[in-house]
C-alpha cells in the first residue's frame, strides 16, 4: 500500500522544477493496484510537452524513490 504522504513528499522536490516553468502538480488520488493520479497546473497544463514532464519527469521519480509506484496519470 503506497502512503500518500510518501508520495505528497515526493512531489515536493519534483515541484520546484515545475514552478520554475510557471506549473505545479497536484496529487488527485493513489489508487490500491499503483496509479498515481495528478494534475498538473499552470503553465504545464496546457503546455504540449506535458505528457513528456507527466512520465520523463513525475513518474520516473515516483518510481525510483517508491518502488510501488505502478504507473502515473493525469486527472480526467
Amino acid at each position: 500500500m503506497i502512503e500518500k504522504t510518501d508520495v505528497e513528499a515526493v512531489l515536493e522536490l519534483i515541484r520546484p522544477s515545475l514552478q520554475a516553468d510557471g506549473g505545479d502538480v497536484r496529487l488527485v488520488e493513489v489508487q490500491d493496484d499503483g496509479t498515481v493520479v495528478v494534475e498538473l497546473q499552470g503553465a504545464c497544463k496546457g503546455c504540449p510537452m506535458s505528457q513528456m514532464t507527466l512520465a520523463n519527469g513525475v513518474e520516473r521519480i515516483l518510481k525510483e524513490r517508491i518502488p510501488e509506484v505502478q504507473r502515473v496519470v493525469p486527472a480526467a
